[in-house]
């Protein structure tokens, strides 16, 4: 009996991968649907999905899937050059995402080892940049971001986005940097003025504000250190 073939684009939305992942969630899709995303489409007579299942099958699991070479994947029929570059690509930042998971998170015990992480990237610069370390309930670093760049004398922060990357990034607690290429370490009104204004959004939304560093090529101010939290 011969088999009728229905395109994706036929399928009701909950079933298509893209709409599906918008809907649900990345988590309730398997994982040939998210290798269809990847390919984009099948063949007349098999779907993404299921050339994508086909695929698997073959391979066993996503681990021999990720050791395949672009010339082992073009072997399936439906899948050409980009499509096997994307799905070699994809597995590949997969793989390099469980290498950094590996990586122990930075703990933040003083004003000195925020200063040791953030000399090297701001320190030595012409002009200001406005960064924030974001962290975890442990007081480990998730990720630090840069809010701003500006001139010799300033830059200028938007607090509403210092909180969309806090709550994207799952932070309860964050600590703010910038660095003055003058060398001064004394804070300006600007500074103690951004600084407060951070600390009160930062209330409303349960996220704490730890601390408050300027940098200089050696040295460094802490708002916690020199008492003004």
């Amino acid at each position: 009996m011969e088999t009728t073939h229905f395109p994706i684009t036929n399928w009701s939305e909950d079933d298509r991968p893209r709409e599906k992942l918008m809907l649900k969630g990345k988590s309730v899709l398997s994982d040939a649907e998210l290798i269809a995303i990847l390919i984009g489409s099948g063949s007349r007579n098999e779907s993404a999905v299921d050339l994508s299942k086909r695929i698997l099958a073959s391979a066993d699991n996503l681990n021999v899937l990720g050791k395949m070479s672009i010339a082992q994947l073009m072997n399936f029929k439906g899948i050409g050059e980009a499509k096997a570059i994307a799905i070699i690509a994809a597995l590949e930042l997969g793989r390099r995402r469980r290498a950094e998971d590996a990586v122990e998170l930075i703990k933040i015990t003083s004003s000195k080892r925020v200063f040791e992480i953030m000399q090297p990237i701001i320190g030595e610069l012409p002009h200001e940049e406005f960064w924030v370390l974001f962290l975890n309930n442990s007081n480990k670093v998730i990720c630090k971001s840069q809010l701003s760049k500006g001139g010799i004398t300033g830059t200028i922060v938007d607090v509403r986005l210092v909180f969309k990357l806090a709550l994207e990034n799952g932070a309860t607690a964050l600590i703010l940097c910038h660095n003055h290429p003058s060398g001064n370490l004394q804070p300006s009104d600007a500074d103690r003025q951004i600084t407060k204004k951070i600390r009160l959004a930062g209330d409303s939304l349960d996220v704490k504000v730890l601390d408050h560093l300027i940098i200089t090529e050696t040295k460094y101010y802490s708002f916690v250190d020199e008492g003004i939290f």
